[in-house]
């Protein structure tokens, strides 16, 4: 059964919008609830996937000039029962968004990262998943639209 999500839950997802480094002490003052409640709420959120990562902004506010982007064509053995290979990328970090599409290929993969090498290293354990395949890779040299 999917968890649904009550007014203080909205609340606490607001305030980590907001400031995701806010310390569970401030949390609980501005949701008026207990450190340990917050606690447990955020792990509950994290749990049914209301929260599905944290990201790190570095330099000047997270301006991503110097993120290497690459998009990752993901073929595999079989669609229907290919679950795993998408459970496995949700674990990668700088998977930032995960596709199903139709057509020749069936996953579009985004990984950013500021290391390059990083991303070959990702391409490589996306292209030695059990179910995948077959890969390509593309890398996006600039970005002219991004909302």
């Amino acid at each position: 059964m999917k968890y649904l999500l009550d007014r203080t839950d909205e609340q606490i997802l607001v305030e980590l919008k907001a400031n995701a480094r806010i310390s569970h002490a401030d949390l609980s003052a501005k949701v008026n609830l207990s450190r340990n409640a917050v606690r447990v709420r955020i792990e509950r959120l994290e749990r049914e996937g209301f929260i599905k990562g944290y990201t790190i902004l570095t330099g000047d506010g997270g301006n991503s000039q110097n993120v290497t982007t690459a998009l990752i064509f993901v073929y595999r053995h079989d669609r229907m029962r290919g679950g795993e290979v998408v459970q496995a990328l949700r674990k990668i970090p700088e998977v930032v968004a995960c596709d199903v599409m139709t057509g020749d290929f069936d996953l579009l993969v985004r990984v950013e990262s500021p290391e390059a090498d990083r991303i070959r290293q990702i391409w490589q354990l996306i292209a030695e998943m059990p179910g995948v395949r077959d890969t390509l890779t593309a890398f996006a040299l600039s970005s002219v639209i991004r909302r």
